[in-house]
């Protein structure tokens, strides 16, 4: 995905939503902090999104321009529209977020997850495309270790799981 076609749909769910700030929470967000960023960070055709003011109206953002819709097939992209607690963020999450508003996106915000965030939300779920997309963020030094470590105990996860959390950032290819 180009930072153009995530403004394409920041746009579209703006409209859809009838909500001009939108929470941008998948691994596109990099786009946020990084608008030309590496290639494979940008294979996702998928955007996970939800309307700020109105979470609620994720399914008619998914059944308007969502994977397999006309939209999707048009453009070759479209928009997940996920629930706020799809993924686990520390608690001052929203201190972080990186506004996306340009003319491209016609008076519409995306709020984008910071770099540390989206990586400890990667973290945290674990998948093997997520743990990847986290090892190819430390390869591009898009992440400080000493702060994803900091924000770990801000995401209120029970001891295990944040030890867990910990492990697979040591186990990134380049988080040592």
């Amino acid at each position: 995905m180009r930072f153009e076609q995530l403004e394409h749909l920041i746009r579209a769910a703006a409209v859809i939503a009838n909500d001009d700030e939108l929470i941008i929470i998948g691994s596109q967000a990099i786009l946020g902090a990084y608008p030309r960023a590496p290639g494979e960070l940008l294979v996702s055709a998928g955007v996970d999104l939800y309307a700020k003011n109105f979470p609620q109206r994720a399914d008619l953002i998914d059944g308007s321009i969502g994977e397999l819709s006309p939209f999707h097939d048009e453009f070759g992209y479209y928009a997940q529209g996920v629930a706020p607690d799809t993924v686990l963020l520390p608690s001052s999450w929203e201190q972080r977020l990186i506004a996306i508003r340009t003319p491209g996106t016609r008076g519409a915000t995306g709020w984008c997850l910071h770099p540390h965030d989206l990586a400890l939300s990667k973290l945290a779920a674990g998948r093997d495309k997520d743990l990847r997309f986290v090892a190819d963020m430390a390869k591009h030094a898009m992440f400080d270790r000493r702060a994803l470590e900091g924000l770990v105990a801000q995401m209120n996860l029970p001891s295990e799981f944040a030890e867990l959390v910990r492990a697979r950032m040591r186990a990134a290819r380049g988080v040592q």
